[in-house]
Formats: C-alpha cells, sequence, structure tokens
C-alpha cells in the first residue's frame, strides 16, 4: 500500500503530536510505501506550510492509494484532496481537534471539514464520544490508541543516584513524584500541588520536568504552600534524562483535571513512564484511562479526588515490595500492548479497509 502521510507539527519541535506523527510515519514505513509532507519547523511556518500542503497533496493524491492526515486541523486539507481525487482520506483525531474552543473551528472544522473524511481514527476513546456529541456519526470514528518504541525503554533501570546529581540535593530516605511533559492547566500540577502534596509528609518530593503556559501557575501554589524546598521544576529535559527520572522516581503522578476545552487525547507521557518501569498513577479522566488499565500497568484515581490521591499515595510508597511489584508487572504490559510495531499493524488494517471500501 502506498500511504501519503501528512503532518503539520513533526520532529524537531518537540511535543505529544510532533512525537505521535514522527513515530506512525517510521512505523508505517517500514511495511509500506510511504510519501511524507511534513512541517518541522513549528507553528510560525504553517502560513506556508497549509498552501503548500495542499497543492502537494492534491498533485500526489492520484499517485497513492490513502491520503493519512496527522491531525484534525488538517482536515481542510483532506477536504481539497477529495474534491479533486477519489483517493480515500483518513483522518487522525487527538482531544483538542475536537474540543478547541473557538467557534470558528467548531463551525467550519468540527461540522463540517471532519465530518467529509472517509475515516477519523481517534487517539482515544473520550475523543469519539466528544466527536459524537457535535454530530459527527460514530461510524466514522476508530479509536487506535498511541504506541511506544519498545527498544527506547527495554534497558533503563533505576539509578538514584541520577536523580540526586539532577535536583542536587541529598534524596536519602526521600519519596520522590515524578510529572513530565507539556504542563498545561489540565495537568493539574497546580492543583495536585495545592490539596495533596502539602498533605503528604515532608520526605515527600515532588519533580516536575516539562514547560507550559501553566507554569506561572505552578510558581504560585509552590509560592502559597511554601513548597519550594520540595517541589523541583526543572524544565525542559532530554529524553535521556526524562527516562531516567521515569525509571527512578517513586511514583510517576498524572492529575489531571477538567478543564472546559481542553482535554487529554490519551496520555502518552504515562505509557511512557509505565515503560521505563515507573509505577504510574493517574485520574479516571479522558484519554488517560485508555492509557492506564487500573490494575495493569497503573493506578487510577478520580480527579481532583484530593482525600483519594492521599490515600493512594500514601498506600503505594509505604509497600515498597508491593511498588516493585507493581512496577515490573506494569512495564510488561505495556511494553507489550502499546508498542508500534503492532499499533502501526492496526492503522494498515483499517486504511486497507478504507482503500477497498473505494474500489
Amino acid at each position: 500500500m502506498k500511504i501519503l502521510f501528512i503532518s503539520r507539527a513533526y520532529p524537531p519541535i518537540v511535543g505529544g503530536i510532533e512525537n505521535q506523527n514522527y513515530e506512525l510515519s517510521v512505523w508505517l514505513g517500514k511495511d509500506h510505501e510511504l510519501v511524507l509532507i511534513k512541517n518541522p519547523y513549528g507553528k510560525v511556518f504553517l502560513p506556508f506550510f497549509f498552501p503548500w500542503a495542499v497543492l502537494r497533496s492534491v498533485f500526489l493524491a492520484r499517485s497513492v492509494d490513502c491520503v493519512l492526515l496527522g491531525d484534525g486541523v488538517l482536515s481542510f486539507v483532506g477536504w481539497f484532496v477529495k474534491v479533486f481525487s477519489h483517493t480515500p482520506v483518513a483522518c487522525i483525531v487527538h482531544g483538542l481537534d475536537i474540543t478547541y474552543p473557538s467557534r470558528l473551528y467548531q463551525n467550519l472544522w468540527v461540522k463540517y471539514f471532519l465530518k467529509k473524511m472517509d475515516l477519523l481514527i481517534a487517539v482515544g476513546t473520550h475523543t469519539i464520544t466528544e466527536a459524537v456529541s457535535r454530530g459527527i456519526p460514530k461510524d466514522l470514528c476508530v479509536f487506535v490508541p498511541n504506541g511506544i518504541d519498545p527498544e527506547k525503554y527495554q534497558h533503563t533501570q533505576s539509578d538514584r543516584q541520577k536523580i540526586e546529581e539532577l535536583l542536587c540535593t541529598d534524596i536519602e530516605g526521600k519519596k520522590i513524584l515524578l510529572t513530565t511533559g507539556r504542563l498545561a492547566r489540565r495537568k493539574g500540577v497546580a492543583w495536585f500541588i495545592r490539596n495533596v502534596l502539602s498533605e503528604l509528609e515532608d520526605d515527600v518530593l515532588y519533580v516536575v520536568a516539562g514547560t507550559g503556559p501553566d507554569e506561572k501557575y505552578i510558581r504560585r501554589a509552590i509560592s502559597a504552600t511554601g513548597l519550594s524546598g520540595r517541589v523541583f521544576l526543572l524544565g525542559f529535559v532530554s529524553d535521556q534524562v526524562r527516562n531516567d527520572l521515569m525509571a527512578s522516581c517513586d511514583l510517576f503522578i498524572q492529575p489531571n483535571v477538567p478543564v472546559p476545552g481542553d482535554m487529554e487525547g490519551f496520555g502518552i507521557s504515562v505509557i511512557e513512564a509505565s515503560a521505563s518501569g515507573a509505577l504510574v498513577v493517574a485520574s479516571r479522566l479522558e484519554g488517560l484511562v485508555d492509557a492506564i488499565k487500573d490494575g495493569c500497568n497503573g493506578v487510577l484515581v478520580e480527579s481532583k479526588d484530593a482525600s483519594g490521591w492521599m490515600r493512594t499515595i500514601e498506600t503505594l510508597l509505604a509497600n515498597i515490595d508491593d511498588r516493585l511489584e507493581r512496577k515490573a508487572r506494569g512495564k510488561i504490559f505495556t511494553l507489550s500492548n502499546y508498542s508500534w510495531g503492532s499499533i502501526a499493524q492496526i492503522y494498515v488494517s483499517f486504511l486497507q479497509k478504507l482503500v477497498n471500501r473505494q474500489k
């Protein structure tokens, strides 16, 4: 099968969609002919990329079996492809592709362009629920989770010394909680500091690796609770440092909270953490329930249930044998169920059905 894959968000720019689009393009290209139209220059280049992508995709569409769009914003490109060819178009949809709070986007993209696609591949089941609630036919949507490259995590091992060097502080006898990724409000970091960390024992430290728009509110939460000595904001870190942190922390937490117009489509950080050997505790919310299977590769806690979060964390930190057993079991489960090799084959099966249907 010959696939035209279009990505408006591609490395070296860092981000969830960028990583997902890159990995998928690599794994699809292993067994199929892949033609790639990509934007590796970030949002600033989009005004130039969009018209070029439309012209290029329309020109190439007749020479491929199908077109795959990397996210919902590109559905207008898919619309042009369908106007000028009979080539089937599938579009990956992430959470914000459906919920983005703009009247123009909702009326034009969600209610028109996305409906014109031949298939919508949602990265989370909650994304499908939100799409259907906005009038998109359910039979247009399928769910395929995001994946990971197992080779990147097979040999990660816990090394507390690395954490100590990174934090420049003595962590002997301390318990380390970790959150990584883009610091958006929905990640719940500020909420967690104010409502949970402030109630935990003083030997519990919280390490946050990443940058984002909620950072100033996180700093305010640290100041308001007087926890500057227990919260470490590392900013951006390399993938290797991130993996070392994941493998070495006591618990990886993702305490997401509901934010209107901004949902978690899947939650790639939690499966990356589990694959690295971390024990994940995440909110039972939106796309996180597709990534973390309670009791298999992590623990789910009701969002914004401060007492529930405290009880869960205290229980897990108190029993090191149980914690180590859960870490090992979770890593095996994640590597077995979220490998990009398997996920890419699911994409291929849906795309092949789409191609066969159009013949």
